[in-house]
């Protein structure tokens, strides 16, 4: 009866034991996962202000070489 008990009382402990050092680690890995994630965040976030401010300067462009056709075409207009 004591031997039950002993083994009883002993695998409790081993369980706890697995249980708290599998926390320990699924808390590491989620520290690991969470700092990966705002590593990739702001990454993501760099890259997409450097194509805001590519896709300004294509569109300053583009207005400018608009603008210079339409007043070539009045110009044109005018002409006819």
């Amino acid at each position: 009866m004591v031997e039950i008990f002993a083994a009883l009382v002993g695998s409790g402990v081993t369980i706890a034991a697995m249980g708290v050092g599998g926390g320990i680690k699924g808390n590491n890995a989620n520290r690991e996962t969470v700092t990966r994630l705002t590593v990739a965040v702001e990454n993501i976030a760099e890259k997409l202000e450097e194509l805001h401010v590519d896709i300004k300067a294509d569109r300053r462009e583009m207005f400018s070489r608009l603008n210079g056709l339409e007043q070539r075409v009045t110009k044109l207009e005018v002409k006819v």
